[in-house]
């Protein structure tokens, strides 16, 4: 299975590779996001860590923990996983999830 990255996620990829650039550098930078990466890879291709998210205003969603990150992905077929967002756990998740997946 390969995977589909929305720009939802893709922005919020890049958010969290700046705010890691500024805080602890390029070199932690690139190595967090690569492990996100690796993470999102994982997933597509072991549903057994997937996890359900149980929230009547975000149905058929799945998310896997990377650190303090939660990837939200859905499948979109038998092939492609779909990663709509990516949030810090500190985030009112499942507001964020309910207005990125009210976007177009």
């Amino acid at each position: 299975m390969h995977h589909k990255i929305y720009p939802a996620s893709r922005r919020r990829i890049i958010e969290i590779w700046h705010y890691t650039d500024k805080n602890w550098g390029v070199k932690q930078a690139d190595k967090y996001i690569r492990g996100l990466y690796e993470a999102i890879d994982k997933a597509a291709n072991n549903k057994f860590l997937w996890r359900k998210i149980e929230h009547e205003d975000v149905k058929g969603i799945f998310f896997v923990r990377y650190q303090h990150h939660y990837i939200f992905f859905r499948e979109l077929s038998k092939e492609v996983l779909g990663v709509i967002n990516v949030l810090h756990e500190n985030m009112d998740i499942p507001s964020r999830l309910k207005e990125d997946l009210s976007r177009p």
